[in-house]
This record gives C-alpha cells, structure tokens and sequence, in this order.
C-alpha cells in the first residue's frame, strides 16, 4: 500500500521597471518562492554563475539542503529504531552541477559528510552502517538521478 501526499509552493517574478526579457544578460533573476502555511516566503534568485544575486537562495542551494536535510531526517528515524541517541549532526554537504555547452546541465554528483556524535560506544559500528539504511528511505535521494556518496564520521561523547 502506497500514500501519496502533495506539496505546492508558488513562485513570484516580476520584471524590473525598465527592464526586458528581451536579452538574456539583462533582467533580473530574483523571485520570492511562497510555501502555504509557512513562517516565511524564500528570496530565490539565480546562482552567481547565472547571473543571479549571490546573495539569495539558488533552486541548486536548494535541492543540495533539501537532500542533506531529508538524509539527516532519514538517519535520525533509523537510529531511534535502533535505540542510538544521537547527540549531534552536522553535514558539510557539496554537490557538483556540470552545465553542457548548449546551456542545459545537471548535478552529477553529491558528496554527504555527516559528522555524527553518539552516546553509546558499543552502537558506533551500528551507527556508521545506518547511513545506507538512511539513503535508502531519503525520499529526495529516491527522487534523484546522479550519485550520492557518503563519507560519515561518528564520534562518542
């Protein structure tokens, strides 16, 4: 048995007065992204490679958080099956966007480096080996065609 849940966002772009879609290297790529009953709208532009504001979230940033994020999720949800109490996560994730000399492009590849702190010495093996089991449910890294590595470390506190 199966469960589907949608999601909807809306996105919002206006052009600068004066400005034109006209020609490529001109308009202006920032837009607010608006998620129903969220505590914020997103300030999205393009990455500086693409001519956007560098200073805004990118659609790249965010399949990168989003794939950290549910990866971590994921991990919390197997380890608590497991009865690991994990203390800390950090992942200094990083993705690589290849863009094809016809202007179209795609990641080819994801590094996750989950930093991971555990109490309990005897569950470090355990705890390192769950990060497969986590890949495996990561809805955003079912949703995904490049590779996903991992490079996890546990440490016991």
């Amino acid at each position: 048995m199966s469960i589907k849940h949608t999601f909807k966002s809306q996105v919002n772009w206006t052009i600068n007065e004066g400005g034109s879609t006209t020609n490529p290297r001109t308009f202006s790529r920032n837009h607010n992204v608006t998620i129903a009953n969220k505590v914020a709208d997103l300030q999205v532009s393009a990455a500086k490679p693409f001519r956007g504001d560098d200073s805004l979230f990118n659609p790249e940033d965010l399949l990168l958080s989003a794939l950290t994020s549910c990866h971590m999720m994921s991990y919390l949800y197997v380890c608590a099956q497991h009865h690991i109490e994990v203390l800390s996560y950090t992942d200094a994730s990083e993705g690589d966007l290849e863009v094809k000399a016809n202007g179209s492009g795609s990641f080819t590849t994801v590094r996750l480096q989950p930093r991971v702190t555990i109490k309990d010495e005897s569950q470090k093996d355990l705890a390192l080996r769950l990060h497969t089991k986590a890949n495996e449910l990561c809805f955003i890294a079912n949703s995904c065609n490049f590779l996903i590595s991992h490079k996890p470390t546990i440490v016991v506190a």
